[in-house]
């Protein structure tokens, strides 16, 4: 039994949920976000909810019922507050900035490498003097994406941590030379 699947998602007031055969379409203060659901799913709207309803029992119809949940879910609450991930420079010279809506990081390369936002809805920040870079947008597959290329451009290295890394994220150090210990 879906946990997951079966709790209902309660539509904010400002959000508005159309259906149009199986594409879903939800638009809110922050932008609008389409998506495709399987044939199987059925989807209610009533009374400011919108529910999940599965077919069978069968293993794939669970495993449907929760994704589906969980994809609606995601784009009532990006329309309605949008999300945000926290990434640290961290390293001497490392640095992040602005350029218009392209975030350029100067991370030890001979060249600067550009980012720019994938899609209109998307925006970078950069705080703290360059070493705090804030990746927004509405779709939460993005914003996850984008944060993951960004981090992958200079990742941290275990020896002295220098690189990319998302906020509060450990990374295990490991101890250098024998003789410098």
């Amino acid at each position: 039994m879906s946990r997951i699947g079966n709790a209902p998602i309660t539509i904010p007031s400002g959000v508005n949920v159309s259906m149009d055969g199986q594409t879903v379409t939800v638009k809110g203060k922050g932008g609008s976000l389409s998506q495709i659901v399987h044939p199987d799913m059925k989807i209610v709207q009533d009374s400011g909810e919108l529910r999940v309803e599965r077919p069978t029992d069968q293993k794939h119809h669970r495993a449907l019922h929760g994704l589906t949940r969980s994809l609606l879910n995601n784009m009532v609450e990006g329309v309605s507050n949008g999300f945000e991930k926290k990434l640290e420079v961290e390293g001497v010279g490392y640095r992040a900035e602005m350029k218009g809506t392209t975030l350029v990081l100067n991370v030890g390369y001979s060249h600067p490498v550009d980012v720019a936002p994938p899609t209109p809805e998307t925006s970078f920040d950069v705080q703290d003097r360059g070493k705090t870079i804030f990746v927004k947008g509405i779709d939460k597959q993005i914003v996850g994406e984008i944060s993951a290329y960004i981090r992958k451009q200079r990742p941290p290295e275990p020896y002295k941590g220098k690189g990319i890394r998302y906020a509060g994220e450990h990374i295990r150090r490991k101890a250098g030379k024998a003789g410098k210990v």
